[in-house]
């Protein structure tokens, strides 16, 4: 998977397409992940010990991985993800500027 958590994206389809984000969780398995403030969705709560009151929580849900693009962190673009092998690690390297995305 080519995002990783706290990388910066846009949605580039779907309803909540255009919006940005930081990744907030990735799900490898499923091909999913969380982004910050995209797909909110109502979830009812029922009464419990830390929540008495009960009610109806807003919460993130998991969206598919291919539906964001990675932001260029100089352009601040959406880009496409290569890899590139230096001092015998994996890095991610934007497609764009040809620039390490890893820190």
């Amino acid at each position: 998977m080519f995002v990783k958590t706290g990388d910066k994206v846009r949605v580039i389809s779907g309803k909540d397409k255009g919006k940005e984000g930081s990744v907030t969780k990735a799900f490898p398995k499923t091909d999913q992940v969380i982004v910050e403030g995209v797909h909110a969705i109502k979830k009812h709560q029922k009464p419990t010990n830390d929540n008495p009151q009960g009610g109806i929580v807003e919460q993130n849900a998991p969206i598919h991985v291919s539906n964001v693009m990675l932001l260029d962190p100089e352009t601040n673009e959406p880009t496409k993800v290569g890899y590139k092998v230096e001092d015998g690690k994996k890095v991610r390297v934007s497609k764009k500027t040809g620039k390490v995305i890893d820190k």
